[in-house]
């Protein structure tokens, strides 16, 4: 036997020729494209009808839109927007620190208000300031202070009473809910190196929980918005009444309640467009890279389209 015949045959290893990886193709949805072309059907048949009817009148909305009372009404609204979501809050936030304290009289305090003015309708409660009188004609501070209370609060100033009250309600439970989205270490944290409690609060709580707070609160600035059209039934000048005005002169109701639409749509885009940019700040501590805006988008494709 020689000493080949002991050697084992050593298998040929064949070099795997490469190959083309498989093609990824994008699953296809078709209900997608359907649904788009059904929505931008109905949005141009709605153009349509809005372009062509002529009892739309465009012609007197756009002789209405600039008036100076019109003018004079939007200020109004916004003024008391602006002011509502103020005090609103402030007195929300003293609310929610009620709420949240270990004191029962403190909490049960906050929570008998919230439950009140949530229960009641803002209208209701517009209503009932309005007529105060009736239920307290004069208040006296002892024999040397006596005033009649009948002519005391006047149409604006019960306006904001009841928003500034009724709005507080909801935005106590927007303060207390962005409050309990703070992990409870980061308020440990800031205990175990002396701070005081309000410090804690106003230094690390808030600015945390502003990140929650946001989206709500302008949710509620776009509802406060809205709902200053309800003071025109105490004859508050704001911008529904103003129009209301106009209308009850000339009849002309379809083209004047457009004008005041056509003003809310713009406040409420302008207001969207603010809340945006709010939150993209607020999320600076929460997210490593933040999202281009809309702005930087545009000008990323105006730049690749050169």
């Amino acid at each position: 036997m020689t000493r080949s015949s002991h050697l084992q045959a050593v298998p040929e290893v064949r070099t795997a020729t490469p190959t083309d990886p498989p093609r990824a193709v994008p699953t296809r949805h078709p209900g997608r494209w359907i649904a788009a072309f059904a929505a931008v059907a109905v949005l141009a048949v709605v153009v349509h009808s809005m372009a062509t009817n002529p009892n739309f009148q465009w012609s007197v909305v756009g002789a209405h839109f600039t008036l100076p009372a019109v003018l004079n009404g939007l200020w109004l609204t916004l003024w008391l927007t602006a002011v509502t979501m103020v005090l609103g809050f402030a007195l929300g936030a003293v609310l929610a620190v009620m709420r949240l304290s270990g004191n029962p009289v403190l909490n049960a305090v906050s929570w008998l208000y919230t439950w009140l003015f949530r229960s009641i309708p803002l209208l209701v409660q517009l209503l009932f300031w309005f007529n105060i009188g009736a239920l307290y004609p004069t208040v006296s501070f002892g024999p040397w202070f006596t005033f009649d209370t009948v002519n005391l609060i006047g149409g604006t100033a019960t306006a904001v009473i009841g928003l500034v009250l009724h709005e507080a309600a909801y935005a106590g439970e927007v303060v207390r809910a962005g409050i309990l989205s703070v992990d409870a270490g980061q308020t440990e944290a800031a205990q175990s190196l002396g701070m005081s409690r309000l410090r804690v609060l106003r230094r690390i709580v808030l600015p945390q929980a502003m990140r929650s707070i946001i989206p709500p609160a302008g949710n509620m600035l776009i509802g406060t918005l809205k709902s200053t059209s309800i003071v025109s039934v105490i004859a508050v000048h704001d911008l529904l009444y103003s129009v209301q005005l106009i209308y009850n002169r000339n009849y002309q109701v379809i083209p004047l309640l457009l004008v005041a639409t056509a003003w809310y749509l713009v406040v409420t885009s302008i207001l969207t467009a603010g809340q945006y940019y709010v939150e993209r700040h607020y999320a600076r501590g929460a997210e490593r890279e933040l999202p281009p805006t809309p702005l930087q988008r545009l000008r990323a494709v105006l730049k690749g389209a050169r």
